[in-house]
């Protein structure tokens, strides 16, 4: 395992703290993000004022927004119906099946986008072996579901490497 593989581009303390005249800076025209505690909290599937804010910036400036979750259809339909977001159900992260067809939903290349995650073992190593960039977030919540409290463990054991080869990390507001 080289530890390359879940470092992330950028360390954000939220999705929302992405806008859209950084994305832009950046070359990014698509956002590719995971839905459990990144773009809503895993227990709160109606989301925030803030997520609906940040959805709505990012539609009035032309920047694409796709989910890219491992839950499956019905879950993930309910949860961003209401937000008139595509998305890919059943992504198989950390493989890259999920963001290859998000990128070709939205029509974009890899390079033209960022994958948006709570979590290096999937979100993270998926963007890499997509060759898409991307941003690690803080999870909206402490508490996970069942089905990721054993990724978190993993992941512990990847941070140690990546402070041991890379220093501790330095959550930004911005990119």
């Amino acid at each position: 395992m080289s530890i390359e593989n879940y470092k992330p581009d950028f360390l954000l303390t939220a999705a929302y703290r992405l806008n859209a005249e950084s994305l832009k800076r950046h070359g990014i025209r698509a956002v590719l993000v995971d839905l459990d505690n990144t773009l809503t909290a895993w227990n709160n599937p109606d989301g925030t004022p803030e997520m609906r804010s940040w959805l709505a910036e990012m539609k009035a400036t032309n920047i694409k927004v796709i989910v890219v979750s491992n839950n499956n259809h019905d879950r993930v339909k309910r949860a961003v119906d209401r937000f008139d977001v595509p998305f890919v159900s059943r992504a198989m992260k950390p493989f890259d099946m999920g963001i290859k067809k998000a990128l070709a939903v939205l029509g974009e290349k890899p390079e033209d986008a960022v994958m948006v995650g709570d979590q290096l073992m999937t979100d993270i190593r998926a963007a890499k072996r997509a060759g898409v960039r991307s941003v690690l977030v803080q999870p909206l919540v402490t508490s996970d579901a069942w089905n990721t409290k054993f990724n978190r463990a993993r992941e512990r054991r990847v941070w140690r490497k990546l402070i041991e080869k890379y220093g501790e990390p330095e959550w930004q507001n911005a990119i």
